[in-house]
């Protein structure tokens, strides 16, 4: 709870994955997937009730083990490859309607962006609610991946993207700043989200996280990274200031 105002978690956790088989409850440095957004938000300040929705008796019998909630099973036509999160959100919502309408906010926490911890939590709900926004998505800064680096192949030719060939490429520090959802964080209001049904809008507040935070498991070299970010993430966090 902040200012008196009720705050939910929801964290997706669907069996099916083609990248990784069994990827929400596969094992990242001794602990379960899953567990990890779990952790994170039992030990925000903020969060009253986590919810985990999820198709898998065995991916909720994790989540219950870690202290989640698992209000019910999603239903098949709501764990498929192409199910918008939104569905699912929104199911939750309408099943679940009398028991979170006096919750103010919620959280959304993807198990894939394990690098997430309790302090960008409540961070970001502290931004949001001494912001006149509504609502707030994680961000994080374009680099390797810029335009101004990128070349398309064209009959087997590299060709500029931006018109500049390699040899007049920009030097990193003067490229426009972009940023990109990283897909770590998302906050509502829960009254907004019912109307907009989306986090992305005219009033969604940006919340930048450091480059090394915006990692996602999708693959298992995905999932070597991670391991080696939070084996060594002392070291990242005293060279990222």
């Amino acid at each position: 709870m902040i200012n008196n105002k009720k705050v939910l978690a929801i964290i997706p956790a669907r069996a099916g994955s083609k990248g990784l088989q069994n990827k929400n409850i596969l094992n990242l440095n001794g602990k379960p997937l899953i567990s990890y957004p779990i952790n994170s938000a039992q030990e925000s300040l903020y969060i009253d009730r986590i919810l985990v929705s999820t198709d898998s008796e065995k991916i909720a019998n994790v989540a219950l083990d870690y202290g989640a909630e698992i209000p019910y099973l999603r239903p098949s036509r709501l764990a498929k490859d192409i199910t918008p999160s939104s569905q699912v959100i929104l199911d939750i919502f309408e099943k679940l309607y009398s028991e979170i309408i006096d919750y103010e906010y919620f959280v959304f926490l993807e198990p894939t962006s394990p690098l997430t911890s309790y302090e960008d939590i409540n961070k970001a709900i502290e931004n949001l609610e001494n912001s006149k926004k509504t609502a707030l998505m994680s961000v994080a800064k374009v680099e390797a991946t810029h335009p101004d680096f990128c070349l398309s192949i064209k009959n087997g030719k590299m060709i500029p993207y931006k018109s500049k060939p390699p040899s007049d490429l920009s030097r990193r520090q003067d490229i426009d700043e972009l940023y990109f959802i990283d897909g770590s964080i998302y906050i509502s209001k829960i009254t907004k989200y019912l109307e907009t049904k989306t986090f992305y809008h005219e009033d969604t507040l940006p919340f930048i996280v450091p480059y090394w935070k915006s990692f996602e498991i999708d693959t298992y070299l995905d999932l070597i990274c991670v391991e080696s970010i939070i084996n060594n993430i002392e070291k990242i966090k005293q060279n990222d200031k």
